[in-house]
């Protein structure tokens, strides 16, 4: 089993895909790990070589989730793929998800990715790549985006799901973990 995770900032990705990787013993990548270096170093723009890189290396077995949208990453993890999972929430859930979010981020200081010193800073809120603001202006070219993801006949083979709530999250682990998963 090899799933993607996608999603708008804040939908809650990287919570299912752990819940996932614990209910069915996979692998869990998390390409915002991958994808940010120290300093907020943002090899998808910047070295996207060195990106398509790591993916590669962290999707080499046969058994993961990876959660994340990039673009560049994407290019790498469907052809792969044998589960695609797209949590299409509500755009108020999601803001609200992702401001509480950040604000707890915040707050705390913790290091978001082992070794990168990369912390969340309340001065960067208003920021255009800041998650909220990010979330905010992306909401409908990505769900325009995933819409034609999810029509695509390149990933016919690709079992998709939509999620529109998040009360379907836990129906669909429990789908996949007794479908799919070791005892």
């Amino acid at each position: 089993m090899r799933v993607a995770v996608i999603g708008s900032s804040g939908s809650g990705k990287s919570t299912f895909a752990g819940r996932l990787a614990d209910a069915c013993d996979l692998v869990r990548i998390e390409l915002d790990a991958l994808n940010w270096g120290p300093g907020w170093l943002n090899r998808s723009a910047e070295d996207p070589e060195a990106f398509g890189r790591l993916v590669n290396e962290a999707i080499a077995g046969e058994r993961w989730v990876c959660d994340g949208n990039y673009r560049a990453a994407m290019a790498h993890t469907l052809p792969r793929a044998t589960h695609l999972v797209w949590l299409d929430y509500p755009r108020p859930l999601i803001m609200r998800r992702v401001i509480w979010r950040s604000f707890t981020r915040a707050v705390g200081q913790r290091e978001l990715w082992p070794g990168t010193g990369n912390r969340e800073d309340f001065r960067r809120w208003l920021d255009k790549e800041h998650p909220i603001r990010w979330a905010w202006d992306t909401f409908h070219r990505r769900r325009a985006q995933y819409e034609a993801l999810f029509a695509d006949p390149r990933l016919a083979q690709v079992e998709k799901h939509r999620l529109r709530a998040p009360r379907e999250a836990d129906a669909l682990v429990a789908k996949l973990a007794a479908a799919a998963c070791p005892a």
